[in-house]
């Protein structure tokens, strides 16, 4: 099917009214390029489990044995799928899609249960690099060896002469060793970063911490990688996604290196899966100039959204709370931005008919967030917005029902609640708990809640996602019966949120999510049925085949 500029450039009010390549007008029934056979379907959309899937032109043309064979001809390849189980493709609405692509090649420190497992990792990888290369990557978590933060003496003997910047698993803090420091020109003497933290020792020297806007001292003095590293590196990302089963990421970037990578890749066509990138919120005009110049893509590399960040991560006490935290009553967290800008840009990105989302953690940011879509909604006048916040983590009671009252979506991630939940209560307490990962209230509250990732901070792997919002059950193995339990959710609750609801936060509910006639051709094949096995075996089950508009892109 071929897509128009004129198609490309078109939008209603708001500039979502998409019209590439629309179900409507696309003609079901048509003879069938594939069939896929002997399955136990679910469909996502409430009918009853199918057993046959009938692809046409990258797209569902039939669904049940008896429509697939009635659009069967001789040209059409069959393929049995044993009574394996097939639904629609997982979408991950919440990635960092190049530094989790970077991470796949870099040193892995989420292992690392001690300060020695920590240097032993840095200084092998500094070994293994060239002259003037850094070493990054990291994913590392103090709180597996006490909760003390890594110190550039624990690195420098193993890295005299390699500089390192290797980043906590949220991404909120990076640990440097002294040349990266001298390189970033960090001493005693820079003062602090607005939005940021660096952290000194009892003399008021940098231990290596940087901590949120911070960080940007020692990234401006890094060598930045060239367009063939990256595309390199997506390339990598997009094959381990589809081994998961993902067919859609949204990007939540706070810079243009994805997209750029992503456009390269897209005039090459290679993408294979779908993405959704989001831009800085800050960059609304020049967002909207593209958008008005090239309209916004397509179905597999789609624009117009906007991602900001308002305050830090819990696990770095920088996320935004009304009280102090409980294991440091000196901090309430920061706020990345000023509210009066983030409201202006807010405005303004809204009135230009832009998809907005903002990325808030602590109970604060929560409101203040909520509050600053309430201002512009008013300013701007009714229309169909669809305002995320990404995390919606710890919530006053209050904000939960407005939530579902301002129809603002909650873009969570499941599997930071059974990593959290190791250690959350010791930084807000019991009482603050009460609002936190709070998915099932806020669907019993009518709100609608989206899942991803964050990858790389969790795995690039929804069926990790789904066993986290099942079974609650925390990484460490303290919880078995589930950490806060009444916020379990059921699998058809955590399959929606994963796929029908991910393709509504995207403005795609009317052409992916749900396995119907007329949608794109995006499913998963899995070698166990996840509503009829026991929900402890979520996590064991295998992909064996990911679809993407009708072709096969990944088989075990």
């Amino acid at each position: 099917m071929s897509i128009s500029r004129r198609d490309l450039l078109a939008g209603g009010a708001g500039g979502l009214a998409w019209a590439l390549a629309g179900t409507r007008g696309w003609a079901a029934g048509r003879a069938l390029d594939a069939a896929y056979v002997n399955a136990t379907v679910w469909t996502g959309q409430g009918m009853p489990a199918q057993s046959a899937i009938g692809v046409a032109d990258g797209r569902i043309a039939a669904i049940g044995a008896d429509a697939v064979k009635a659009a069967s001809t001789g040209a059409t390849r069959t393929i049995d799928l044993d009574g394996a189980f097939v639904m629609p493709g997982f979408i991950d609405c919440h990635t960092h899609f190049l530094i989790g692509s970077d991470l796949l090649t870099q040193p892995n420190l989420r292992e690392a249960k001690s300060p020695q497992e920590f240097a032993r990792i840095v200084g092998e990888a500094a070994r293994a690099l060239k002259p003037g290369q850094w070493v990054q990557g990291g994913s590392w978590d103090a709180e597996l060896w006490g909760g003390e933060l890594p110190d550039r003496s624990w690195i420098d003997p193993v890295t005299p002469d390699t500089p390192v910047a290797v980043q906590r698993l949220d991404l909120h803090m990076l640990a440097l060793n002294s040349l990266a420091l001298k390189l970033a020109g960090i001493d005693r003497n820079t003062p602090e970063v607005p939005g940021g933290v660096i952290v000194r020792d009892k003399q008021g020297n940098p231990t290596g911490i940087l901590k949120d806007a911070a960080m940007d001292l020692v990234k401006r003095a890094i060598p930045a990688p060239t367009e063939a590293d990256r595309e390199a590196a997506v390339r990598k990302g997009i094959a381990h996604g589809l081994s998961k089963g993902v067919t859609q990421v949204h990007t939540t970037e706070l810079d243009w290196k994805t997209h750029d990578a992503l456009r390269r890749l897209r005039a090459k066509g290679e993408t294979d899966m779908r993405f959704y990138s989001f831009l800085p919120l800050q960059d609304w005009a020049k967002v909207k100039a593209l958008v008005d110049a090239e309209g916004r893509g397509d179905d597999w590399l789609r624009w117009g959204g906007l991602k900001l960040q308002y305050d830090g991560s819990l696990g770095s006490r920088t996320a935004m709370f009304y009280q102090p935290y409980d294991d440091a009553p000196d901090t309430k967290g920061i706020p990345i931005h000023k509210r009066a800008d983030v409201q202006q840009w807010t405005d303004a990105a809204d009135a230009a008919g832009l998809q907005i989302t903002i990325h808030a953690i602590g109970d604060k940011a929560n409101d203040e967030a909520l509050d600053i879509f309430a201002a512009a909604a008013a300013k701007n006048g009714p229309r169909d917005r669809r305002f995320r916040i990404e995390h919606a983590q710890h919530l006053a009671p209050a904000a939960i029902a407005r939530f579902a009252r301002q129809q603002v979506i909650a873009s969570m991630q499941p599997y930071h609640a059974i990593d959290d939940g190791r250690w959350a209560i010791q930084r807000v307490g019991a009482e603050r708990l009460k609002g936190t990962y709070a998915f099932k209230s806020l669907l019993d509250a009518g709100a609608k809640v989206a899942f991803g990732s964050d990858w790389p901070v969790a795995p690039l792997d929804p069926l990790t996602g789904v066993a986290a919002a099942v079974l609650r059950q925390t990484i460490d193995g303290a919880n078995p019966g589930g950490w806060l339990p009444e916020q379990k959710l059921t699998m058809a609750q955590a399959l929606h949120a994963y796929t029908a609801t991910n393709a509504y936060a995207g403005f795609q509910d009317d052409r992916i999510g749900r396995i119907a006639p007329g949608m794109l051709a995006d499913f998963v094949v899995m070698d166990a049925d996840l509503f009829a096995i026991d929900p402890a075996r979520i996590g064991g089950t295998k992909v064996l085949r990911t679809i993407v508009n009708g072709t096969e892109r990944f088989h075990a």
